[in-house]
């Protein structure tokens, strides 16, 4: 049998627990994501359209 490296591999977070915002541009909710980890308190927008359609308003 092959091993999968050190030790057990870790259990994903439950979703239900992760933060979440609201976009101010769409209003709809979004919540935490693993590459916004180091800056998730300065994210406010669910994603780049959403981060354009606010610059050009």
């Amino acid at each position: 049998m092959m091993s999968r490296g050190k030790g057990p591999v870790p259990s994903r977070p439950d979703k239900a627990n992760l933060p979440s915002k609201i976009c101010p541009v769409c209003r709809r909710p979004f919540s935490w994501r693993k590459k916004c980890e180091r800056d998730w308190g300065n994210v406010r927008y669910c994603s780049d359209f959403c981060r354009e359609k606010k610059e050009s308003v």
